[in-house]
């Protein structure tokens, strides 16, 4: 007799956790998004998919049922602070009634590794995180593991590098013509279109071993600055204007500043020999023609 499949439930069911859930329902494997607002929660029972209202920012009141299930964490941490009471929260609601998913997959970040002076790293590379919003993923996987060694529960995380995708371009900032640094001063950075974050996530689900970390990139770093430029040529849109860093410090946001102060090249060679991946694009350049533009 086969093994009942174990139902899937994806906190934090925004974006990603969306394509997540279709895939499955193709399967017929039953999934529960968990979300922050009625209107998101509306937003999944349009598209068929169960959906639960929660708030990870407070203890959580209403018992959920997470027990024997494979769970996706996509939520993302607290906007400040340098630890992730969100998490925190989600995994206190588990322990009072043993009720323990098999398996958790978290999203987390490359920036976990902080500046690393534009050199190739992998996995093994020690993690140094010098923004906040980094230092809180990395308590978050921190605090994962621990929960994971205490309860038996296998935990996979994926640090993931930026995103990009149908709707998840940069048209907004290209059409409003702000500045981007020049190119030779720009540091490297690292993206994963996100059909292929999906396939990862499910893969992990599926393949990955338990108490592993993955780096989640698609192998072919640039710069931010020629990462503009494809989008802007693709779309027929105007290149943005370039600037020296120093005066990037005076023009753009200080969000926008914390990446340009890191360079990293990341090595994907783990995730694609332990997961038996082939991604579907592997460069920017295929990448960007498959957004929907």
């Amino acid at each position: 007799m086969n093994k009942p499949v174990s139902p899937v439930v994806i906190v934090g069911c925004g974006y990603i956790g969306k394509l997540v859930a279709e895939k499955y329902l193709e399967q017929n494997i039953p999934v529960t998004g968990l979300v922050r607002s009625q209107a998101s929660a509306q937003q999944l029972q349009n598209s068929g998919i169960n959906s639960l209202v929660t708030d990870l920012s407070s203890p959580l009141e209403t018992a959920f049922d997470f027990s024997n299930s494979q769970l996706f964490y996509f939520a993302p941490p607290p906007s400040a602070g340098t630890s992730d009471t969100h998490t925190r929260h989600l995994l206190e609601a588990m322990v009072p009634k043993n009720n323990y998913p098999e398996r958790i997959v978290y999203i987390s970040t490359t920036g976990v590794y902080g500046d690393c002076e534009g050199r190739w790293i992998d996995e093994n590379e020690p993690v140094k995180p010098d923004a906040d919003r980094a230092k809180r993923r990395l308590d978050a996987e921190q605090q994962l593991i621990a929960f994971g060694k205490k309860h038996d529960v296998e935990i996979i995380i994926l640090r993931v590098a930026g995103i990009y995708g149908p709707g998840k371009l940069p048209i907004k900032r290209l059409k409003q013509n702000l500045p981007v640094i020049r190119q030779e001063e720009a540091p490297f950075t690292n993206r994963i279109h996100a059909y292929d974050l999906v396939n990862i996530a499910i893969q992990a689900m599926r393949k990955g071993k338990a108490g592993e970390i993955y780096n989640v990139s698609d192998g072919h770093p640039s710069t931010m600055t020629e990462y503009f430029n494809s989008v802007a040529d693709k779309t027929g849109l105007r290149r943005p204007p370039q600037i020296s860093l120093a005066d990037g410090a005076q023009q753009l946001s200080a969000g926008m500043m914390s990446y340009m102060k890191e360079s990293r090249r990341l090595k994907n060679d783990k995730l694609l020999k332990d997961l038996n991946l082939t991604l579907q694009y592997p460069e920017l350049q295929s990448g960007i023609e498959n957004c929907g533009i």
